[in-house]
């Protein structure tokens, strides 16, 4: 990731209260069945629009054409633009620094659309915005309920919450919106702190502002030992426009450093995703190609950023991602075609380092990706990174991300990929944990069962008993987030509440703590390295999760982890009696998107490979697909089954994810087929 996919200064995403597992030890527990604590309630039933605006020309108005509770609702009419939408102030009920849920129902007059829920503030002039909760599918069929965390870390004189849609200027409803919070319960100090039982190397956190302020500052600056911030140091946060610098995200999670002796990873100088579109914009305004012009000038504008923002901060941070990301393990040299290599080819990465050493010559210098215990992925770094060295670029060290979950991967997957890089002589960190309690995207718990917690458990203690055990390869190792109240696995690979970290919603000690801590609380249970997994299950990278842009969020790039299990124990079949087809856009940001769709097998004979074909309609083009492969010409797109998700079982579905590109709208495609036949569409 990458990937924290994706997440914006002040946002916390959750779907719903968590119950952690009780350790004997613990002090407290979020299954302590808290109330919430409501502040803001617009139901429409007395006839006005209680406050609601729009944001521009819009025509927001009470409605009894609808509703989803009582008989009135709010009727949002007459768009131009996707942002546009009702808008309500909330700066006189959001508290800096407390955690709020804020919840809407919303119904589409007719269609569909991809919907979001955000936060805009404005503080001396300067307007900001953070999502709350990214696109979901709503539809003219019911009401779909929009709910997420929200924390203000910063002081404001402007803050509304407000309703957007992804690609349509389509009539909506909004119903029954409530802003709430949970009394906070006091961090656990009664606990061993992480930093103090690993002694072998510093754990960190990765963070955004929520994570420095009150109760979450307090269990950061007890806990770890070095922070890396998820987003605030990636290009579209520093340097939006061409030669135009801002470190307003990143000097106060830097300053906080500083002020609690935590080190700094910096995240990242170089990535595909993230990107102003300015910089892979050639000179004669056209996007740019393989050109000596092109080239010239994109290394040019590498080199720019790296002096500014590497040398902004100087000594102040001893680690860097210089790039991030490059591999793909499906091209025969191993490289992504992101528009860095279709430009530059290799030269770009060559610069990346030559500069950053220049401008840092005391730092660490990392290369990092995501799925490195994959041996197809992780031999071809292996291979890029001895190249490389052996043209004297200064690449210090490799990071693994370690996006892993509660059956994947295997310990001896994890020791092997540790062991192929150290006749390397590179430092190895493990740069972005974190344990999902999914094994695939098909499942999603209203709050996490215990059996998986104990698993997820089971996991970071053989995980992190492994990295000691290699501690004089490993240097460090950074969760991807504090706490389950702000995780980028919230939204992907699809929208669901996940809780792959130490402490939970209310900042509680969870089984996985103690599991890093002292696995004797959690009991006795088979190693991990005996375990068994899919072979095709695999992690994503969340370092796009959100960026702050008004228009929506940033997304990850992604490795097949969203597999969906399928039964390989039935009769082939040839053909499809009946099948259906949901197609979802689960990220969206300017010229780019990211989306799934789900095959379902709805016959009653078993199908043995399959071929899934649409139409886009709006000029989109797919740019990387995982859990199958991918043939486009034109506005058709073909996708054929992985080897491993091939046979679909009746009732049985696969899903396959995808990162596109679009231009003007983005709509839904109309039709598929599988193997030929007409399937119905969710």
């Amino acid at each position: 990731m990458r990937a924290l996919a994706r997440l914006a200064v002040t946002t916390l995403l959750v779907a719903a209260p968590l119950a952690a597992v009780t350790v004997a030890t613990s002090t407290a527990s979020a299954a302590d069945d808290p109330v919430p604590i409501i502040v803001l309630t617009s139901d429409f039933e007395d006839g006005t629009a209680q406050g609601w605006t729009g944001r521009a020309a819009e025509t927001v108005t009470h409605s009894t054409a609808v509703a989803h509770g009582g008989a009135g609702s709010l009727a949002v009419t007459g768009r131009t633009a996707t942002w546009q939408g009702p808008s309500l102030d909330v700066l006189g009920v959001v508290e800096k620094g407390t955690a709020y849920t804020i919840s809407a129902w919303v119904r589409m007059t007719s269609g569909s659309d991809n919907v979001r829920l955000s936060v805009e503030r404005r503080s001396g002039g300067v307007a900001a915005y953070d999502q709350v909760v990214g696109n979901t599918a709503v539809t003219a069929g019911g009401w779909v309920n929009l709910t997420g965390r929200y924390t203000l870390a910063t002081d404001v004189d402007f803050l509304r919450i407000y309703v957007e849609t992804g690609s349509t200027t389509g009539d909506f409803a909004v119903d029954d919106v409530t802003v709430s919070y949970v009394p906070a319960l006091p961090i656990q100090t009664g606990i061993p702190a992480v930093r103090d039982v690993v002694g072998e190397f510093p754990v960190g956190a990765a963070i955004t502002g929520a994570e420095i302020v009150g109760d979450h500052g307090r269990l950061l600056s007890r806990h770890f030992a070095s922070v890396t911030p998820g987003n605030a140091l990636k290009w579209d946060a520093t340097e939006p426009s061409e030669n135009t610098f801002t470190y307003a995200q990143a000097d106060p999670l830097i300053a906080y450093a500083k002020a609690n002796g935590l080190a700094v990873r910096g995240h990242t100088l170089v990535w595909h995703n993230q990107t102003p579109s300015w910089v892979f914009t050639g000179a004669d305004g056209q996007p740019m190609t393989a050109t000596a012009e092109d080239k010239e000038l994109l290394l040019a504008r590498l080199e720019n950023h790296i002096r500014n923002v590497a040398g902004h901060y100087g000594d102040t941070i001893a680690v860097w991602d210089v790039v991030n990301e490059v591999i793909d393990e499906n091209q025969s040299d191993g490289l992504r075609r992101s528009t860095w290599y279709t430009v530059a080819g290799l030269d770009y990465i060559r610069t990346a380092f030559r500069v950053a050493r220049e401008v840092l010559p005391d730092a660490k210098l990392f290369i990092n990706d995501y799925n490195t215990n994959v041996p197809a992925k992780r031999d071809k770094l292996y291979a890029l990174v001895a190249q490389l060295r052996a043209e004297g670029v200064p690449i210090d060290g490799v990071g693994h991300q370690m996006h892993i979950n509660v059956s994947w991967p295997t310990l001896a997957e994890t020791e092997a990929m540790i062991q192929k890089f150290v006749p390397l002589g590179v430092e190895q960190q493990v740069t972005e944990m974190d344990v999902s309690i999914y094994t695939n995207s098909g499942e999603s718990f209203p709050s996490p069962p215990a059996d998986r917690l104990l698993q997820q458990a089971y996991v970071y203690r053989d995980m992190f008993a492994l990295f000691r055990r290699y501690a004089s390869e490993i240097t460090s190792v950074t969760l991807w987030g504090l706490a389950d109240d702000n995780t980028w696995l919230d939204t992907f690979p699809v929208t669901r509440k996940d809780a792959p970290l130490l402490f939970d919603t209310r900042l509680q000690a969870k089984s996985a703590y103690w599991g890093v801590v002292d696995p004797s609380k959690i009991g006795v249970s088979p190693s991990a390295s005996v375990s068994v997994s899919p072979s095709a299950s695999a992690s994503v990278s969340p370092s796009a999760s959100v960026s702050a842009s008004a228009s929506v969020s940033a997304s990850a790039s992604v490795s097949p982890s969203g597999s969906v299990s399928v039964s390989p124990s039935v009769s082939p079949s040839a053909g499809v009696a009946g099948c259906s087809v949901t197609y979802r856009v689960t990220g969206s940001w300017p010229g780019g998107f990211q989306g799934e769709v789900k095959v379902a097998n709805t016959g009653t004979a078993a199908v043995s490979g399959w071929s899934l074909a649409w139409q886009f309609t709006g000029g989109q083009r797919i740019a990387q697909l995982w859990n199958g492969s991918v043939t486009q010409s034109g506005a058709a797109v073909t996708v054929t089954n992985a080897s491993w998700n091939g046979t679909l079982a009746p009732g049985g579905s696969a899903t396959v994810g995808f990162l596109g590109s679009w231009t003007g709208s983005n709509p839904v495609p109309a039709a598929f087929t599988v193997n030929g036949t007409t399937c119905a569409v969710n």
